[in-house]
């Protein structure tokens, strides 16, 4: 016996599983090809890491927040499911690319035989207010999303912007930087000057 389904329900179920699907395969293989990119621009393996790592903290802080700000507060019905991937991508790139600026800086800082507390001191300085007024104006842009009547678009505007700051703001700007300096040259592994203080 065959018993088919078939309905709003039933295709809301499919949609769901696809999603799910999706994103068990989207998201190893983007955080994959992140690391091997970074491990290739930076000549190590811990600070790559800790990028990775920064990524899917990200992530999962914007998907927080936005599960807080759309249903606790803006009544929408939740998140929608076809849109977590996108947000994922887009949180993933864009933050990750601003990181890269920075982390790429303290590396050439580094190479130049600053110590990593030194160097990440100065590309702050150097790169942090075009790379935070780089995230806002981004921000922005996606912000301009939550103006349309669709909501799975304006659930991705809001998130990615959420996303954008919170990696700007937070992450590039803090986190990142803390983590290196508390890692110091163990942050360049394997590098020759990697066991160093």
């Amino acid at each position: 016996v065959q018993v088919l389904v078939g309905g709003p329900t039933a295709q809301t179920a499919d949609a769901q599983s696809t999603n799910r699907r999706d994103l068990m395969v989207i998201v190893p293989g983007v955080l994959l090809v992140i690391f091997v990119v970074l491990v290739v621009l930076l000549r190590a393996v811990v600070a790559p890491l800790l990028l990775v790592a920064t990524v899917v903290l990200g992530f999962l802080a914007t998907l927080g927040i936005c599960w807080v700000l759309f249903l606790g507060i803006l009544g929408y019905p939740g998140i929608d499911p076809g849109t977590i991937t996108f947000i994922f991508l887009f949180t993933a790139a864009l933050g990750v690319d601003y990181n890269i600026f920075l982390v790429a800086r303290i590396r050439e800082e580094f190479d130049r035989g600053s110590n990593t507390v030194d160097a990440t001191t100065t590309a702050l300085a150097t790169t942090g207010g075009v790379i935070t007024s780089a995230g806002v104006i981004l921000a922005g842009t996606f912000l301009i999303l939550a103006a349309l009547p669709l909501l799975p678009l304006r659930e991705l505007g809001i998130a990615v912007a959420i996303g954008v700051l919170l990696d700007t703001v937070l992450v590039r700007a803090m986190l990142v930087p803390s983590a290196l300096v508390l890692l110091r040259e163990r942050s360049w592994w394997p590098s020759a000057r990697s066991h160093g203080d």
